[in-house]
């Protein structure tokens, strides 16, 4: 049996009968002040806005030259790889000969060469726009660390440090510059951009065009006006979650039209998906990653501040190493965690969805959700930034009764017009789909961004296949409970109170109201609480019974009068059995080292640990130095010279420069 430490202000498991829903945690990325008034290349700026600040020389700017003859010398000599994946080709032939590109291509598909590539190929500098401030530095990091000429504009910088970037820029010297959507949309940016000479734009997270996505950013609309400001500009939007109805807004908001659409494949095969039915599911989470994946970096997802915090601190009591991350945390809390959850190995993030965008992070190993997430988009999104690498990983959601009272009751008291609350309840039906299914959870996940698939193998109903049972009958004593109540009493109760009346329960609660006078009283005790309120959740997630009021009451539809008249059937999922074994844990250990010898993992092994120490000396992400990937070939090829190691995937001219001699002289002492 395993033990818990819980904190000693851990609160019992929320009931929404007794307490309101956490609030949303709706997050935008921070101001960037950096424009915000009198931008540091406007010449008419305050004598005291200018201390320390050398303004850009008037001199007629140059463009940077391209540095390659063909992508494909690019891709080895800069990144190290010696061929394309997917349709990468194609879309920077598009991209350097000067056409427009609308990417849709996975997490960890290789996206972010489809426009680094062809800004090395094309005169002039490649400006990326992105959302992600807090992650720009690192960005960029990795692509100086392979010989890249990079920077960004942001609020982070002081006035010299931006001066120099800005100088660079109009020199010629930079071959990409990293800037966020709602300083571009000032005016005072795109007169800067227009002194320099622009390669092409590329449009990251592009999916934050979409008004009634999940992700909106409003500053995204404004990025339509390239197309007119600079005609002879190529552009490229790229984002890793569109539907058919996302992928045309992005394409006419972004005046895109004209643009070649590259639409990839959303599998990632290497993702296992997993969902259980909740049940104390701090201890549940607990469970697996302790099982599953002890020493591993992840994130868990929860939907309100006050969850993310009591979680990590739960996590923490069990020894684990678990930080918070909210918007509501102090600035500099949230730089320090995410700079520790990218620079050191095995920390768990405890977050809202106001963590995750844009990390780079190759080796996160699970993604979980300890809260229904508010679509399939953003449940897709988020289970994404595991496994980037391509390594095996896990998304792991616990789901429950309460989620869908939660999430109607959001819905129902959203401040949006109607139309706004029927999207939300269509993206809530698909995301309640995804889970009730008793098909391939895969299949069900491509089929709704309209890509047909066959089943995995790899998810919890393709490895343990729930069975499905007629549950009309216990539909129609719950339903009958309801309307009774309604028409005789005048009376509603959540989940809770109607199934101790189903199961004939004596409590205060039902003693005060009488209620085992009621016809129905304990005609279901065949069935236990934890599969009563499976039965309530399916019913709620197809409709047949609504969560009403502040207390989440339920009430009959017309659906599930249809059902309570028998002119309807009922078909539920049976939960079936799972208990995590530790033995998935050490398969996926193995399965990444399954070509290496034990003389080749040990070896492999002292590469991580020479990978560390230079990580945090030069204090970048691990993964800025080489990745996992990079350093099995290494400990497979044993190479002894540099000559040896050119060649090796991962390994280009910088990196082989940097870090060469010191790979060798590893490979040399371990003999």
């Amino acid at each position: 049996m395993t033990d818990y430490a819980e904190p000693a202000w851990a609160e019992p498991v929320w009931d929404g009968e007794d307490f309101p829903p956490p609030p949303e945690d709706d997050w935008a990325p921070p101001e960037d002040p950096y424009f915000a008034s009198a931008a540091p290349f406007d010449a008419g700026r305050p004598a005291a806005a200018q201390a320390g600040y050398a303004a850009p020389p008037p001199a007629q700017a140059r463009p940077a030259s391209a540095k390659f003859a063909s992508a494909a010398e690019a891709l080895h000599t800069v990144f190290g790889y010696d061929s394309f994946r997917g349709e990468q080709a194609a879309i920077i032939d598009q991209v350097s000969a000067g056409g427009d590109a609308v990417v849709l291509m996975p997490t960890g598909g290789g996206k972010s060469l489809c426009y680094q590539i062809p800004a090395l190929l094309r005169e002039g500098t490649g400006i990326v726009v992105s959302p992600l401030i807090a992650l720009m530095q690192d960005q960029v990091d990795a692509l100086n660390a392979v010989g890249v000429r990079a920077a960004y504009l942001n609020s982070t910088q002081d006035p010299g440090t931006r001066a120099a970037v800005e100088r660079a820029y109009l020199g010629g010297d930079l071959d990409l510059l990293y800037i966020a959507p709602e300083r571009l949309g000032t005016e005072q940016a795109k007169q800067f951009l227009a002194r320099g000479h622009i390669a092409l734009f590329a449009i990251d997270e592009a999916h934050c065009v979409s008004q009634w996505g999940h992700d909106f950013r409003p500053d995204y609309l404004a990025l339509g006006e390239l197309a007119e400001r600079w005609p002879d500009v190529p552009r490229i939007a790229l984002t890793a979650t569109a539907t058919e109805a996302t992928h045309k807004e992005i394409t006419s908001r972004l005046h895109l039209e004209r643009a070649e659409h590259f639409v990839s494949s959303f599998d990632r095969p290497n993702i296992q998906y997993r969902i259980v039915e909740k049940n104390e599911v701090r201890k549940q989470l607990l469970d697996f990653i302790r099982t599953e994946h002890a020493g591993d970096a992840g994130i868990v997802y929860a939907l309100s501040r006050a969850t993310t915090e009591k979680t990590a601190a739960f996590l923490q009591a069990n020894g684990l190493n678990a930080l918070p991350y909210h918007a509501g945390l102090d600035a500099g809390v949230r730089a320090r965690t995410q700079s520790r959850f990218l620079r050191e190995d095995g920390v768990i993030v405890v977050a809202t969805i106001a963590f995750g965008m844009g990390i780079d992070k190759p080796d996160v190993r699970f993604v979980a959700h300890i809260d229904l997430p508010k679509s399939v988009e953003g449940y897709y999104q988020e289970t994404g930034r595991a496994g980037r690498d391509g390594e095996a990983s896990t998304a792991w959601l616990a789901y429950g009764l309460q989620d869908v009272v939660q999430q109607r009751r959001m819905i129902d008291q959203s401040p949006g017009d109607i139309a706004h609350r029927r999207r939300m309840s269509a993206h809530l039906d698909a995301m309640l789909a995804l889970c009730e299914t008793v098909e391939c959870r895969r299949v069900n996940l491509l089929s709704y961004f309209g890509q047909p698939s066959r089943p995995c193998g790899n998810c919890d109903t393709c490895l343990a296949p729930p069975a499905s049972w007629d549950g009309t009958v216990p539909a129609q004593k719950l339903l009958s409970t309801v309307v009774r109540l309604r028409r005789e009493r005048n009376q509603s109760f959540g989940a809770g109170q109607i199934i101790d009346i189903l199961r004939g329960k004596q409590t205060p609660r039902t003693t005060q109201h009488q209620h085992e006078t009621l016809a129905t009283w304990g005609i279901g005790g065949d069935l236990g609480d934890q599969q009563w309120r499976g039965v309530v959740r399916q019913l709620l997630a197809q409709g047949l019974v609504a969560s009403t009021g502040d207390y989440g009451t339920l009430a009959m539809t017309e659906a599930g009068g249809e059902v309570l008249s028998g002119a309807r059937t009922v078909s539920l999922r049976h939960e079936p059995e799972r208990t995590a074994s530790r033995s998935t844990r050490s398969s996926k250990q193995t399965a990444a080292l399954a070509d290496l010898s034990p003389a080749d993992v040990e070896l492999f092994e002292a590469l991580r640990a020479w990978r560390g120490a230079t990580a945090k000396e030069l204090e970048v992400p691990a993964y800025i130095v080489f990745g996992d990937a990079t350093l099995r070939a290494v400990a497979a090829a044993k190479p002894r010279s540099l000559a040896e190691l050119d060649g090796i995937s991962g390994i280009g001219a910088k990196k082989l420069e940097s870090y060469g001699d010191a790979l060798v002289t590893v490979v040399t002492a371990f003999g």
